[in-house]
């Protein structure tokens, strides 16, 4: 039998809320706070963590037609980095969950990539049986940096969140995104 040390139990525990954490809510989605009782963005330590979105409309439907749907669940995650001051080129980490992933893959992936350009952010896609909301075809997940904390001195960024490549003996390098 093993025990838990005070050591152990202190690295277990959840940290609270900093005092500089903001819950903010997508005015208009605030309905589903409502109902789920969850905060759209959660602003901590320079990143901006999003809840996941799925592709329904203002009643909390979903289209039969899943590129519908993919382009619907883009709209409200460009409505959750709006109401943090950001945007999809600040998306440095996205999870994809899918109900029949192989099948839909191909016109995700052509929505996804309206949205999302490059540098692109880490992306995993995961294929699941269902989601909260019946008839949902696909939830994102996404982790971005927070426009609000970049670091003074820091380069500026262009619309798609790239800075401009420093030189090198072997000439330039590659777009790097700023890490805040």
């Amino acid at each position: 039998m093993t025990s838990c040390t005070p050591a152990t139990l202190v690295l277990a525990t959840v940290t609270e809320p900093t005092p500089t954490d903001d819950h903010l809510i997508v005015p208009e989605l605030a309905r589903f706070e409502a109902d789920w009782r969850f905060s759209h963005v959660v602003r901590t330590r320079g990143l901006l963590l999003l809840s996941g979105v799925t592709g329904t409309d203002e009643h909390g439907h979903v289209s039969g037609d899943p590129t519908t749907q993919f382009e619907q669940a883009f709209e409200h995650l460009r409505l959750h980095l709006a109401t943090a001051g950001a945007a999809f080129r600040e998306v440095a980490e996205m999870t994809t969950y899918h109900v029949d992933l192989r099948r839909h893959l191909d016109s995700f992936t052509a929505v996804k990539d309206r949205h999302i350009l490059q540098p692109y952010p880490a992306w995993s896609a995961i294929g699941v049986s269902e989601l909260i909301t019946p008839g949902a075809l696909l939830e994102i997940r996404a982790v971005a940096l927070d426009p609000q904390r970049r670091p003074p001195g820091a380069p500026p960024i262009d619309d798609h969140g790239s800075i401009a490549p420093p030189a090198t003996a072997d000439g330039p390098s590659t777009v790097r995104r700023w890490v805040g």
